[in-house]
């Protein structure tokens, strides 16, 4: 007599029909097949699933020696949201050898995100083949969290008209050469300047972030994505989003097009707004966020603006429009907030505003 084979439920291209001699029943294994079978996000958004997901076998590994599915419990996915909640950063304290929690490993904000995807997961494994004790994340809650924007480290409107001239300047004050001994007859603004260095590239992306508030990732768009005051990019999570751009960003968009671009699009042929220098044999045909990072960290640097980073020019993009229109859905335009109430927060006071508020009374 044959032994029938072991039916699971289909989901969307998902079907198994293991025999129980082969059949895993480990974490580890449905992880696999949910990614497989399941998961239709991008490639950036599936790598933070993974990994949140690893991190929580981990755990269970840990707590329970295996990472048998049967484990899973309430209990488990409650133990692992204590250990993240409770779990700080060690720091020494210098000399003496001693050392100290500083801060928590994970925010509120970043344990939702780990628990929304455990969610997610256990809820399509529990369709598939149901936990003993029912679906382990079904009650869990969500972390409260502040305001979680934290606009008090919004770019300043000062801070802003900073960042803009010293970008203005680059074509003419920056890249030349450091060289002091060929060229220490000539004036430092005269000197050669760098093959690799593109003026009018760092000052456009500089612009683009200020004038639009779109995220650093957003940045490495592609040509075609501008039509005219409209940039239209890919956020994350995978879905496009439409920006508007002021004529000052657009101008200097323009201006890179027209005076840098060409030079690095013979070599690189890619269909990025923004190009590696083509004398960058070792870069990537796009723009990294870690070199969109390093740009606006040197133009801030110059600019004498401290511990703002590009995010800040986003903040700074939704406290414009809420005190231009007073209209959150301004905001959410712009921004492209799925919830109003991100875009809500901005109509927040910051502290150091009341302060001005305050003592200017007459």
């Amino acid at each position: 007599m044959t032994e029938k084979p072991l039916q699971i439920a289909q989901s969307n291209n998902f079907a198994l029909a293991q025999r129980p001699e082969t059949f895993s029943d480990n974490l580890t294994w449905w992880m696999e097949q949910y990614f497989q079978f399941e998961v239709t996000t991008s490639e950036r958004s599936q790598k933070e699933q993974r990994r949140d997901i690893e991190r929580f076998i981990r755990f269970v590994i840990s707590e329970t020696g295996n990472d048998q599915r049967m484990n899973w419990s309430p209990r488990l996915s409650r133990a692992f949201k204590d250990h993240l909640i409770n779990t700080y950063r060690v720091q020494s304290n210098g000399d003496r050898g001693e050392e100290k929690k500083s801060r928590r490993a994970w925010s509120d904000r970043t344990i939702n995100r780990m628990m929304a995807h455990l969610k997610t997961w256990a809820k399509w494994v529990h369709k598939l083949m149901p936990f003993p004790l029912g679906n382990p994340m079904h009650k869990m809650k969500q972390q409260p969290v502040g305001t979680g924007l934290e606009i008090e480290r919004a770019l300043t409107p000062d801070e802003r008209r900073k960042m803009l001239d010293y970008a203005d300047r680059l074509p003419e004050t920056e890249g030349r050469s450091r060289d002091r001994h060929r060229y220490r007859k000539q004036n430092p603004i005269e000197r050669p300047r760098r093959k690799s260095f593109r003026p009018y590239r760092d000052r456009a992306i500089i612009y683009t972030l200020i004038e639009t508030g779109m995220r650093r990732q957003a940045v490495t768009i592609d040509l075609d994505c501008i039509k005219g005051k409209r940039i239209t990019v890919l956020e994350k999570g995978g879905h496009d989003h439409t920006y508007t751009i002021s004529l000052e960003g657009l101008a200097a968009i323009k201006d890179y097009i027209e005076s840098e671009r060409d030079l690095d699009s013979t070599i690189w042929q890619s269909p990025a707004l923004f190009l590696p220098a083509a004398s960058r044999t070792n870069a990537k045909e796009r723009l990294s966020t870690w070199t969109i990072n390093n740009i606006w960290n040197k133009v801030a640097q110059k600019a004498g603006v401290t511990g703002k980073t590009p995010h800040s020019a986003r903040h700074a993009m939704g406290i414009h429009l809420i005190e231009k229109t007073g209209n959150p859905a301004a905001v959410q335009r712009q921004l492209g907030h799925k919830n109003v109430a991100y875009s809500l927060q901005y109509t927040r006071i910051s502290a150091k505003k009341l302060e001005e508020i305050l003592d200017d009374r007459k």
